[in-house]
């Protein structure tokens, strides 16, 4: 498809034009139905991403990741290139619209790929599918840098101050440079990763498209839902019956790596991978050691 914007960054020009947008429970969703690039030999991958960035984030590593299988990525409601309505965000409506995605696409059994507060998102998901609400099989799933045990999290100074603020879109006036989103986003890198300012750029375009970064005291209200609902969440995680593989980036200052031995064990048959010197973004601070872990999970 032609691009319907404008990009500075040619990698995000790119991303779209990869891309599909469909109108999903009432929203311009930007979706990608990506073709395995050789046989089809597993069943395909729904990748869930995280708070504040995208399905954009995995831009390195799903080459390798679709080798075998077909991928499906989609920017949640107020994320990325998708709408970004002046309302409130809940789980359950970034769940509904990932249930539309995947039965425009007449998918009914899949592996599942979580980020960050698509661990969320994904926790919403396995809790109905193990209710008997959603007809679907989740054939085996991989869990990365997310909080899932909220209490643990160590939340940054930024993300505490836009959780002070109300359920309110910010006013027009608001910075719009990027300074110190970007700077929040390089702080959650590991400290022996080389963040290159073209990604950091990269993020900020697509969270301030359709004036995204005026609604992040709306979209972060996930972790007071969280707060509220973790034995859902955090108990269809650990509880579901799927097979179950952790990855985590041992630098991750917020979603930090005790998260990720905690949910070993309570699912100590899950094998855990840690990835050492990589932060909260391993698909880019590290994308080969990411994907292989990934790949490893997944089979």
């Amino acid at each position: 498809m032609s691009p319907k914007h404008a990009w500075q960054s040619a990698a995000v020009a790119d991303w779209e034009s990869a891309g599909v947008y469909r109108t999903l429970r009432d929203h311009e969703t930007f979706t990608m139905d990506v073709a395995p690039t050789g046989s089809e030999e597993h069943e395909p991958l729904l990748i869930l991403h995280g708070f504040p960035t995208s399905s954009f984030d995995f831009r390195l590593v799903l080459p390798a990741l679709a080798a075998e299988r077909r991928v499906l990525l989609l920017d949640m409601i107020g994320y990325g290139l998708s709408a970004k309505p002046d309302t409130a965000y809940t789980m359950a409506m970034q769940a509904d619209v990932v249930e539309s995605f995947l039965a425009e696409l007449g998918v009914t059994s899949f592996a599942l790929l979580s980020h960050d507060m698509g661990d969320t998102v994904g926790g919403e998901l396995l809790a109905r599918q193990a209710e008997g609400t959603w007809p679907v099989e989740i054939t085996r799933r991989v869990i990365t840098n997310g909080s899932i045990y909220i209490e643990m999290a160590h939340l940054s100074p930024g993300q505490e101050i836009l959780l002070s603020l109300p359920d309110e879109q910010l006013p027009a006036s608001i910075e719009n440079d990027g300074t110190t989103v970007k700077s929040a986003l390089a702080a959650t890198f590991s400290a022996h990763s080389s963040v290159d300012e073209a990604e950091l750029a990269a993020a900020w375009e697509l969270i301030s498209h359709r004036g995204g970064h005026r609604l992040l005291p709306r979209t972060i209200r996930y972790i007071e839902e969280r707060r509220r609902n973790q034995s859902r969440y955090t108990g269809a995680i650990e509880s579901h019956a799927s097979p179950l593989a952790i990855v985590w980036g041992a630098d991750d200052p917020i979603a930090v790596a005790d998260m990720a031995t905690r949910l070993h064990e309570a699912r100590p048959e899950a094998p855990l991978t840690v990835l050492s010197h990589v932060g909260h973004y391993p698909m880019i601070e590290e994308p080969m050691m990411f994907e292989r872990a990934v790949t490893h999970g997944l089979t």
